[in-house]
């Protein structure tokens, strides 16, 4: 499956990162390390998946854009566009196909509509305060793309037959050349007009990690230099922070929550890791916490198949952590299927419910609270101790003299606790029921999650 070749891929590339990385020098002198600098209303957004395909029983631009008064009431900012470009047809899976084997960087796939219906979406999303990025495949292209046949020699070939190569599995495509210069300049001209013609807000960038480095530093000041976009890489490939992309993948904090709903982890892992990111990222970078994406609901299943009952908790997480939330598509409405990748599917229903009020206060949250600001100039996280041990996680963030505490049971089971550095602060509001509280709970049930501001 795609996602656990994306899992392993990840590992090891932060591991190498880790373990390798040396400071850079010019002329004896350092250069500086991060010099990315993000867009003030990055701090406080939230990212939203859409799957254009699956959204509707058209599966068009046409019909999406009757859910931008929908998604604007939700409250999510970013709207993340999967690949819109044609689909190769050649080895294509499914009847489909996949949106990431593109077969023309230029063009729109007529399944969708046309880049007319594009434009007007893109500029109706403008004018109610959205932001837009695409999802762009810069590693490999679907098998019959236009420069299989323009320009054979941008792609890596077999050193034996010099047949075109495709990355891992994915026998729908063939993988780019980053050694030819002239593909380079060929993939940034691609992704600056989207830019220039569509005034698109930036990208998230499919398998960045996939791509060397250089390339992505080398395209920053070109797309920059036609509007200050925001860059979000499929990685946690921590370099790739330095001086092209404003934000990663939280991969590793994803699977440690599934890990804690099966018992295999716990609040201490969460814990190491939050710390162990101090010392790996820049420190105005920012994470893209998440609990499920295209990859996730197709391949591994929902997030209730993957959390259990800790569901909601492990939602209030990634937004209460530094970073930038995300929500994909049928998320807000507690949807229990798995989306087919390749065939035409549908999310069941868009009925608003319990769940889509819940994302609509975690988004005024994120929205108002100075502390949930991403990046450096957000509240440090502090944690808490207690007798619970493993089995709890209690944090603060405080920034502007606002405070935020986060209560977390991450078991299945009823606490009573005690705790010497967090139970003795008074004076808070519950978050979720707006009532004023004398002191902080010492019991939580199962899986419980309470948020207290003050």
């Amino acid at each position: 499956m795609r996602n656990k070749v994306f899992f392993i891929i990840a590992t090891i590339a932060l591991i190498g990162y880790s373990c390798s990385k040396k400071p850079q020098v010019s002329n004896g002198e350092p250069i500086e390390k991060c010099t990315v600098k993000h867009l003030d209303w990055t701090r406080n957004a939230v990212i939203y998946e859409v799957n254009v395909r699956q959204y509707t029983k058209e599966g068009t631009f046409a019909a999406f854009e009757d859910h931008l008064p929908r998604l604007k009431e939700l409250g999510v900012d970013v709207l993340w566009f999967m690949p819109i470009h044609p689909i190769s047809e050649k080895n294509r899976k499914g009847a489909l196909g996949s949106y990431y084997a593109v077969k023309d960087y230029t063009d729109v796939n007529p399944e969708f509509g046309t880049k007319e219906d594009f434009k007007r979406l893109v500029d109706k999303a403008h004018g109610m305060g959205f932001k837009i990025i695409l999802d762009w495949v810069a590693n490999h292209t679907g098998c019959d793309n236009v420069w299989t046949t323009e320009h054979p020699d941008w792609y890596v070939k077999d050193s034996i037959s010099g047949d075109f190569k495709s990355p891992y599995d994915w026998t729908d495509t063939y993988e780019l050349n980053y050694d030819n210069n002239d593909l380079r300049l060929g993939m940034i001209e691609s992704m600056k007009y989207w830019v220039k013609h569509f005034d698109i807000d930036g990208y998230r960038c499919d398998m960045a990690h996939e791509v060397p480095t250089d390339f992505w530093n080398q395209l920053r000041p070109g797309l920059d230099s036609i509007k200050p976009v925001f860059m979000l890489a499929e990685s946690e490939n921590y370099d790739l922070l330095e001086h092209a992309f404003d934000a990663n993948y939280s991969w590793e904090l994803m699977h440690m929550m599934a890990d804690v709903n099966k018992g295999v982890k716990t609040a201490e892992d969460i814990i190491s890791y939050i710390q162990k990111l101090d010392t790996i990222m820049c420190p105005d970078a920012y994470k893209m916490n998440f609990l499920t994406n295209h990859d996730e609901n197709s391949w591994n299943g929902t997030e209730y198949e993957r959390y259990g009952k800790c569901t909601d908790a492990f939602a209030v997480l990634t937004y209460t952590l530094n970073g930038m939330p995300m929500i994909y598509t049928g998320q807000e409405v507690g949807m229990k299927k798995r989306l087919s990748f390749f065939e035409k599917d549908m999310v069941p229903s868009w009925t608003t419910n319990a769940t889509t009020t819940f994302y609509k206060k975690l988004n005024e949250l994120k929205h108002t609270h100075p502390a949930l600001r991403a990046g450096e100039i957000g509240g440090k996280l502090r944690f808490y101790t207690s007798s619970a041990g493993k089995e709890l996680l209690i944090f603060s963030r405080e920034s502007a003299g606002k405070e935020i505490m986060v209560m977390l049971n991450l078991s299945g089971k009823r606490i009573t606790y005690t705790s010497n550095d967090a139970l003795n602060r008074s004076d808070y509001t519950d978050y979720f029921s707006g009532k004023k509280v004398d002191k902080l709970p010492d019991t939580l049930q199962a899986w419980e999650y309470r948020i207290f501001t003050r």
